[in-house]
């Protein structure tokens, strides 16, 4: 669509810095590509945060959700079922409870999940929030959204273990009032524990939080809505993703995002035309760090987080050194060939078959660990017969009783000891991420110190627990790849 070659519009916090067109070539640069595309969120002063430790991931939404006066919006893929997830869920009835003794309560909850993988088993995601839906069905919602792609006969046959693998909800982004934090991870025990991720912490961040929040609203409307006797149904004027008209449900669920982002340029744009009217004698500090949202939502005609990683790939030169993490690594042949065909060092971090999430799975999908292997040797094997392996590096992540799921990309130029730029949210780099699944990362270009050294640590942190591929890697015993797998993997690739 022709919105999406250029929705580009800025948001800002205060005056509008003349440093959005710093001098700095590696700031021009990333800049200059990404705006192309995409809108921009700056601020003067940082307050991103990196979550180290899991357990601040669970700690903080808990503290939040507690203390949020308007507003709790969680996209995720699904929402689990055990005692740490039931937590969360508790602290909601409690913030709602207390919203209440206000006689107009503000508080709003909103849940956006996956329709299939919520739904899975007799008690799901579906399950955990139906008392919050009962209680307080003014102040709650839960919208499920499913894939226009599972429908018909296929709907049918899919068995519901795997029927997610046609697509799903994937975003990752949780919002308490006007702090966003933005993330690879689901609402997951494993994920508050021992499920390695990655977290960006927005803290008071109004306009980044607004366009989220109505980002996962639109989706939310076009999805189907939990209600609290467990029924689903769509909001009125819908098109139904599964029954009614495929290409009708892509248009107009494309039509409601397009408000959102239409809205969100026309505020932006008006803010741009106040700032610019302050002089620049004020004496505010300049903008040292700019956000740009990304969404990829191939089935809705929607592609934006793609057109920008190619763009990144293919621009970044050899003065630079990209470090990619994926915990499914399994690239597209678009990514791949701009990899193998770029002028920029790649540090490329994967999970080894013991942290893969598939791990000791049982029936067919305890296979899935030797599948990615398999693609991974068939990768490393072009970077070796194109006499790359001093510019593509691979490493695979270890770390005890842990599994791997962290994925985004740092981009250090010129140099440089700390990245200018990364990638942070929910897209692997693979076929499910570009073409099924809906997805959304922000792209963080900052000029300051303290930020650069934190997204630093945060790299050299993951990498530290790795160990670089070779080809006596694939030699191992447990890298040995049954005759089955090799022969299955080329057909369903597309799926995992």
């Amino acid at each position: 669509m022709e919105f999406w070659s250029n929705p580009f519009f800025f948001f800002h916090f205060g005056r509008l810095s003349s440093c959005v067109y710093v001098e700095n070539s590696f700031i021009v640069l990333n800049h200059f590509f990404i705006s192309l595309f995409c809108h921009n969120i700056a601020w003067k002063k940082s307050f991103t945060h990196s979550v180290k430790e899991l357990i601040l991931f669970f700690l903080f939404a808990k503290a939040r959700i507690k203390t949020a006066k308007s507003r709790v919006v969680m996209a995720s893929l699904y929402l689990g079922t055990g005692p740490l997830e039931q937590d969360l869920v508790d602290c909601m009835e409690e913030a709602l409870e207390r919203s209440q003794e206000d006689h107009a309560p503000d508080l709003k909850v909103s849940f956006l999940l996956d329709y299939t993988r919520g739904s899975r088993g007799k008690h799901n995601s579906r399950t955990m929030l139906m008392s919050l839906l009962q209680r307080f069905p003014e102040q709650m919602r839960v919208s499920l959204y499913h894939t226009p792609d599972l429908r018909g006969l296929l709907r049918l046959l899919v068995p519901e273990r795997f029927n997610e693998t046609i697509g799903v909800q994937h975003i990752k982004a949780y919002i308490f009032d006007n702090s966003l934090i933005i993330s690879g991870a689901n609402l997951s025990d494993s994920y508050f524990t021992n499920r390695q991720d990655r977290y960006v912490l927005l803290e008071d961040c109004g306009e980044v939080a607004d366009f989220f929040a109505e980002l996962v609203g639109a989706v939310g409307d076009v999805s189907l809505q939990l209600q609290p006797d467990n029924s689903v149904h769509m909001m009125e004027g819908m098109v139904h993703p599964y029954k009614g008209n495929r290409a009708d449900f892509s248009a107009s669920a494309q039509r409601r995002i397009q408000e959102v982002v239409n809205t969100a340029r026309v505020r932006q744009s008006m803010l741009e035309a106040e700032c610019s009217e302050i002089p620049d004698s004020d004496g505010t500090v300049p903008n040292d760090t700019w956000i740009f949202p990304l969404v990829q939502m191939k089935p809705l005609g929607i592609h934006l987080d793609e057109q920008v990683t190619k763009r990144l790939l293919t621009e970044a030169g050899g003065d630079s050194v990209v470090y990619l993490t994926s915990g499914y690594f399994n690239l597209t042949h678009t990514y791949m060939q701009l990899v193998l065909g770029a002028a920029a060092d790649y540090r490329i971090l994967m999970a080894s078959p013991e942290v893969n999430g598939f791990f000791g799975a049982k029936g067919v999908a305890g296979a899935i660990p030797e599948a990615y292997v398999h693609l991974a040797r068939q990768f490393y094997n072009k970077v070796c017969q194109l006499g790359q392996q001093s510019r593509v590096l691979l490493h695979e992540y270890h770390r005890p009783d842990w599994t791997f799921h962290a994925k985004g990309l740092w981009y250090y130029v010129g140099g440089r000891d700390s990245p200018c730029l990364t990638l942070i949210g929910s897209p692997n780099f693979g076929y499910r991420s570009v073409h099924r699944d809906l997805e959304a990362q922000i792209a963080i270009v900052t000029e300051n110190e303290e930020l650069q050294m934190q997204l630093q640590q945060e790299q050299e942190m993951l990498y530290q627990s790795s160990t670089q591929v070779s080809n006596s890697t694939f030699n191992q015993p447990d890298r040995r790849v049954k005759l089955w797998v090799k022969l299955v993997t080329p057909l369903i690739k597309n799926f995992f």
